[in-house]
């Protein structure tokens, strides 16, 4: 039997890093390059005799492009329940209420928040109008100023004489 000083917990972030690093076909020398761990530290880590900080866990994240989240959970930095997601406030529902916003500014903030969170876009709410009604697709352009010919001078200058 070995002896693993971290016990389970070091072993299962071990076995889940090196399950990942094989997935994306990296060697141990390849991935310490990647992540900025030394390759030893890094053999340590996946052997379960050494458990890595929160910052050596983000650089490995990087390098083996995982979430950081799911290694802080495998190392016992974080609570999975608390991995899942948010449980303050629904964006959604904070924006929609808040009285200083337009319909029109509520309606752009959902369109632009669900564009980074990835989520399907809302119906629009019933008295918001909708962005294409009140701006036009294209910008106008301004007249071109006339150019001046060899020679002149602005209007503002007085004349010889």
């Amino acid at each position: 039997m070995k002896n693993n000083p971290l016990g389970d917990l070091g072993q299962g972030l071990g076995d889940y890093l090196r399950e990942q690093r094989q997935a994306a076909r990296l060697s141990v020398r390849q991935l310490s390059e990647l992540a900025g761990v030394s390759n030893p530290y890094l053999s340590q880590i996946e052997r379960g005799l050494k458990k890595p900080s929160a910052e050596i866990l983000n650089q490995l994240a990087k390098g083996l492009q995982v979430s950081a989240e799911s290694l802080y959970v495998r190392a016992g930095l974080l609570d999975p329940d608390e991995a899942n997601g948010p449980t303050g406030p629904d964006t959604r529902t904070v924006i929609k209420s808040d009285p200083r916003l337009t319909s029109r500014q509520k309606s752009t903030l959902l369109d632009i928040y669900d564009s980074f969170v990835g989520a399907e876009p809302a119906e629009p709410e019933p008295n918001a109008p909708s962005s294409a009604s009140t701006e036009p697709s294209t910008p106008r352009r301004r007249p071109t100023p006339k150019t001046k010919t060899a020679g002149s001078t602005p209007a503002t200058t007085q004349k010889e004489g």
